[in-house]
């Protein structure tokens, strides 16, 4: 029976860079980075060079294989193998059998220009027979096209040539999701609840997602590194439905449980409860190694991360979102927050987690006009990044609504797929992820002009993506079928479109001070069309006034 795939093996020749992308993306992963010539020379007391000059090659490469072997019996390591470990067709068994193998590759002349630069600027250079002689570029060439039968071993390749580390390092992140999601034997999958990976310059995490993950939770935990002993933040109401079964999974994972729980509601998403909050890490002696749990919805993501982002300069971070809103948005991509009286996330910081798990199943227990503006998100996703999405939200509503598990498993699934992919690109909203914004600008002023007592966010977002969607029409973008497909999917899901019995100077005075404003300019997301997005500064104010008009009505 084929094992699973625990661990990512490098092959590729001299001066690819394996071992400094092992490493670097081990530290990404929260794995651990494998060299298999430091294992050798570790094994040996020897250097290679002295190895090989005076035991051999046979006896290099049976430490070779000896080396790759403990390796591969590894999980969660990230394993830079040797030039021409590959050669030997029970090292490519070990490395099929036990990971995703990615070839790193270079073209000769680059190889080549990469040798000679180190063999120049290090200190204490190491002997290069590939440069010894007249022609190195023709004997690298050679030698590479030997060898160049072996390297169609990988399951994913990246060129090395045009990239820096980093660029590398999120190739082959990129690869190993990719091969996980796409795997030839569905066996050779290592997790099946793993929806998505999120790869930042800041970190990398995995997203799963599945109906009845709760109990899975500690587990899930150990597999990304994670130890010491875990401090859930709650509100005091999902505490009291789940918080037992969270402390049993987290139990059952070898982490001792702590916790804290405030009242619900967006009110508590504040400076003083933080305070509170980090009273109560104090009194609990939380050290570095230890974790935050933020279980619940967005205020509590929001929360949560915010302390663990500034308590003892950061904390390791895990998101149990139980809302919808959560689920397929706020736990993703690493924007924490709390509020301030002036308007909502002014303080706040991006940090990401080490973990997200949504249980679906958690869906059940939520207040149904909860679980009603939760859809919202999911929509926007719809709406601005894949139009797919919005096709099987519009094709589904009955099952989605009745949280039929496969169907909204999958909704959620894309949905977080989708953002994931925004945030991969862009972490700090410098770019892309301001798309993510859409129908914000509106929906914030909403809340913030009603103390964030009156709707629930997805709810304010809901008339702002019609607002931003007739603004869109205002200015020529959208036509007024797009508008009318906003307007319709959001009332099969029973989300407001309008709203009346608040002034509408507050509303836009509480635009003003938004967290979008650049040079004192609202930069509003608008639609050309589904998934066509653009972002404009110059939106004429009085437009802006009478749109504000069409969804807060008198």
């Amino acid at each position: 029976m084929t094992e699973h795939k625990a661990n990512i093996a490098l092959i590729g020749f001299s001066a690819v860079g394996k071992s400094s992308v092992a490493t670097k993306v081990a530290g990404r992963l929260g794995w651990v980075a494998i060299d298999t010539d430091v294992e050798i020379v570790k094994a040996s007391g020897k250097s290679i060079p002295e190895i090989f000059k005076q035991d051999g090659e046979s006896k290099f490469r049976e430490l070779e294989h000896k080396a790759l072997r403990q390796a591969c019996l590894r999980t969660n390591a990230v394993i830079a193998t040797g030039g021409g470990a590959i050669l030997d067709a029970e090292n490519r068994r070990l490395l099929r059998n036990r990971s995703v193998i990615v070839c790193l590759e270079a073209k000769p002349e680059t190889i080549h220009h990469r040798l000679l630069y180190d063999s120049l600027c290090s200190a204490n250079p190491i002997v290069r027979p590939l440069l010894a002689g007249d022609k190195p570029l023709e004997r690298i060439s050679q030698l590479k096209n030997a060898r160049q039968i072996y390297y169609a071993i990988a399951d994913w390749t990246v060129h090395t040539d045009n990239l820096n580390l980093e660029e590398v390092c999120h190739e082959v992140v990129k690869g190993w999701w990719y091969v996980h999601r796409h795997p030839q034997n569905p066996k050779n999958a290592t997790d099946p609840d793993l929806a998505c990976i999120v790869d930042t310059s800041s970190g990398c995490y995995p997203v799963y997602v599945g109906w009845g993950l709760l109990e899975k939770l500690g587990d899930k935990m150990k597999l990304v590194g994670l130890s010491g002993t875990a401090n859930i933040i709650s509100d005091e109401t999902i505490f009291a439905i789940y918080g037992a079964k969270v402390k049993d999974a987290l139990g059952d994972g070898g982490f001792k449980a702590n916790y804290y729980t405030v009242p619900p509601g967006e009110t508590s998403k504040s400076i003083e409860h933080v305070a509170r909050i980090y009273d109560f890490l104090v009194g609990h002696r939380v050290e570095r190694k230890d974790v935050i749990v933020a279980l619940g919805g967005g205020m509590i993501g929001d929360l949560a991360g915010f302390v663990a982002a500034t308590f003892l300069r950061g904390l390791s971070l895990v998101h149990i979102p139980t809302s919808l809103v959560a689920m397929a948005d706020a736990s993703i991509g690493g924007k924490v927050a709390v509020n301030h009286p002036k308007g909502k996330n002014l303080i706040g910081a991006f940090y990401q987690p080490r973990l997200v798990l949504a249980d679906v199943r958690t869906l059940e227990t939520l207040p149904k006009r909860e679980l009603v503006s939760g859809w919202s998100e999911v929509i926007k996703h719809g709406l601005v990044l894949d139009a797919g999405l919005l096709a099987f939200l519009e094709s589904n509503v009955d099952k989605l609504t009745s949280l039929t598990p496969d169907a909204v498993s999958k909704a959620v699934s894309w949905s977080m797929r989708s953002k994931a992919e925004v945030v991969t690109q862009d972490e700090k909203e410098t770019g892309k992820r301001i798309v993510l914004n859409y129908g914000h600008t509106i929906g914030h002023g909403i809340e913030a002009a009603t103390k964030f007592e009156r709707f629930l966010h997805g709810e304010a977002v809901a008339i702002g993506m019609v607002g931003a969607a007739k603004l869109s029409n205002r200015l020529g973008h959208l036509s007024q079928h797009g508008v009318a497909r906003h307007e319709e999917i959001l009332r099969k899901y029973g989300l407001p479109t309008n709203c009346s019995g608040l002034k509408l100077e507050d509303v836009l005075a509480a635009m003003k001070s938004d967290k979008k404003i650049r040079s004192k300019a609202i930069r509003w997301v608008l639609l050309e069309d589904i998934g066509r997005v653009m972002v404009k500064d110059d939106v004429p104010w009085e437009q802006v006034v009478k749109t504000a008009q069409e969804v807060i009505v008198a």
